[in-house]
């Protein structure tokens, strides 16, 4: 927690006045018995109903005073947690938009996801039981002590008792159950995937009707989350029955002497009542300290699975006094550069790469699926870095350019369209934010998308579906196409982000794409016909450069460009 507790800083004061209205309440609890002992001891024995009455009032008035102090904390508490947890989701949600595909790699999402929700959920829990509990047990277990052993020392030793065999239990059970804690947040990462599978892929599901194949994956995760979570808290219920049976044994005992205490005269009648009801706060204390230790066994595992995040060094950074001026043109060099996916024991994914795009170029990059042709979508705006080698734009090497610009001067539009939940237009004023209508429908119309856009009722301010979920596969492609366009980049690459359009309005959006003379661009294909018409064409194998030139060289020096020339164009024949 001691890494966490900066978020709670900005809130200091709702933290300060949490435990002061909890003191308040405990010195209430701790007075109240003391005054039933006089109005019995002295009020009752005496018949004295004005003494009675006085104190009677007296005790509304401190019961009134310890209610105003329980709220006030609870209020206090609530706001503090709260906003501590709002803080450290949002510090999270931060941390990992910095993070770099190598990163992301080591979290699986439903992971993240779990840990920016359910795991700040449990260490809120723990803020405010802090606050509460922590607070209130060891007061109230400390005061109800010292008032029990004003009251007769004798009997104290009883307690003690009782005390060091309710903490050995609490040490015990509290470490069995830490363990399964830690189990059961994996389980929940575990059902979050299977869920968030299921529900993208649920149009594969019914087309291949295997709801039941996908119902069997989700009861096998729900079924290891329940098991886990019940065998932890069966560990940890363990702790109320025997501090029940415990509490019960001592008070049976502090009836038994402190009866014998009173026909000696040492003890009065009200004295033992008021003792009794100590002895039952100190250990009703020690049952919240060991409610409060519960939680923390189960919200240390949420602590530190939040701390793994924020400790995570991301290893993509701008150098010290990165340029932020320096992409005037969009020339791309790659030198020498081989890439293996940090961790990997197999090959290297490209090996020995040397090309160069100048200005306004429209380079091809093609290859069977797996050569490595995606991993240069990657490598050029750093979210992968190179292994050996180096990229360079306009001659400066991409580590030494500041991060946010260069990826703000290169447009990428992948094979995978991704939408968000928004209206068309505010999906394509994602590449640029203060865009106008006119600028929007601009790149609409480059990316073919305006004339379908126009066929749907709301138009441009269609409410988009998660992930674009109400569109076809082309017409994503063509908005994501559309968003890039707007930005007006100096390098745009195109990932196979044609693959569901067909042929004719593909070719419109190269024409499109061939208007944008300042924009250097990298289209990276399996289709012969959307490449064709480059200025230079790359062909991958294997991760290694096969040949390259414009299509009418490549058909007269690469037998391996000419066979898939020959086979695609027979393709579209039948």
């Amino acid at each position: 927690m001691r890494k966490l507790s900066k978020y709670l800083k900005p809130h200091i004061l709702f933290v300060i006045l949490a435990p002061l209205c909890m003191i308040l309440e405990v010195i209430s609890e701790l007075i109240l018995p003391r005054i039933m002992s006089e109005i019995v001891d002295v009020g009752i024995v005496n018949e004295d109903t004005v003494y009675i009455f006085s104190r009677t009032m007296a005790m509304i008035l401190i019961a009134v005073i310890g209610i105003f102090g329980g709220v006030g904390c609870t209020v206090f508490a609530s706001k503090a947690s709260q906003n501590f947890g709002r803080d450290v989701r949002l510090a999270m949600f931060k941390k990992i938009q910095t993070f770099s595909f190598v990163n992301l790699d080591k979290f699986h999402t439903s992971s993240l996801i779990t840990r920016l929700t359910n795991d700040v959920t449990q260490v809120q829990q723990i803020v405010i039981m802090m606050l509460r509990m922590l607070i209130r047990s060891p007061f109230l277990f400390i005061g109800s002590l010292f008032m029990a052993y004003t009251l007769n020392p004798g009997l104290t030793n009883i307690l003690f008792i009782a005390v060091i065999i309710l903490i050995i239990t609490i040490i015990i059970i509290v470490r069995k159950g830490a363990v399964f804690f830690k189990i059961v947040q994996e389980k929940i990462d575990n059902v979050n995937t299977v869920i968030r599978e299921n529900l993208s892929g649920v149009r594969v599901v019914k087309a291949f009707v295997r709801g039941d194949l996908e119902q069997k994956k989700f009861k096998k995760s729900n079924e290891e989350l329940k098991y886990f979570t019940i065998k932890a808290f069966k560990i940890m219920s363990m702790i109320i029955p025997i501090m029940m049976i415990v509490l019960n044994i001592t008070i049976v005992l502090v009836l038994w002497f402190g009866g014998k205490h009173i026909e000696s005269g040492i003890m009065e009648t009200g004295d033992l009542m008021a003792y009794i009801t100590y002895i039952t706060q100190i250990l009703m204390s020690l049952m919240m300290t060991g409610m409060v230790i519960m939680m923390l066994s189960r919200g240390g595992a949420s602590m530190d699975r939040i701390n793994e995040v924020f400790e995570t060094e991301t290893d993509i950074k701008n150098t010290e006094n990165p340029l932020t001026d320096s992409i005037k043109y969009g020339e791309i060099e790659f030198k020498n550069v081989s890439f293996k996916y940090p961790g990997s024991s197999g090959d290297m994914v490209l090996e020995n790469i040397n090309f160069k795009v100048k200005k306004g170029e429209t380079i091809g990059i093609l290859g069977e699926t797996g050569s490595g042709k995606s991993t240069f979508v990657n490598l050029i705006p750093r979210f992968y870095d190179v292994t050996e080698g180096e990229i360079l734009i306009d001659g400066k090497n991409i580590k030494n350019i500041e991060l946010s610009y260069l990826r703000n001067e290169i447009g990428i539009v992948l094979q995978k369209a991704i939408l968000f939940s928004s209206t068309i237009k505010e999906n394509i004023k994602w590449g640029k934010k203060d865009a106008s209508d006119e600028e929007v429908y601009s790149a609409a119309k480059k990316a073919q998308a305006y004339d379908f856009i126009m066929n749907i009722p709301d138009k441009f301010d269609t409410e988009l579906g998660q992930m674009g979920v109400n569109l076809s596969g082309g017409q994503k492609q063509r908005i994501s196409i559309a968003r890039t366009i707007i930005k007006n980049p100096k390098i745009l690459i195109l990932d196979d982000s044609t693959s569901a359009v067909d042929n004719s309005t593909e070719a419109k959006i190269q024409k499109a794409l061939k208007e944008m003379k300042n924009t250097t661009k990298l289209i990276i294909a399996q289709k012969i016909s959307s490449v064709i018409n480059a200025d230079k064409i790359i062909v991958i194998s294997d991760g290694k450069i096969i040949a390259s030139g414009n299509h009418k060289e490549l058909l007269e020096t690469s037998g391996i460009y000419k066979d898939i020339y020959n086979s695609q164009i027979r393709e579209e024949d039948l």
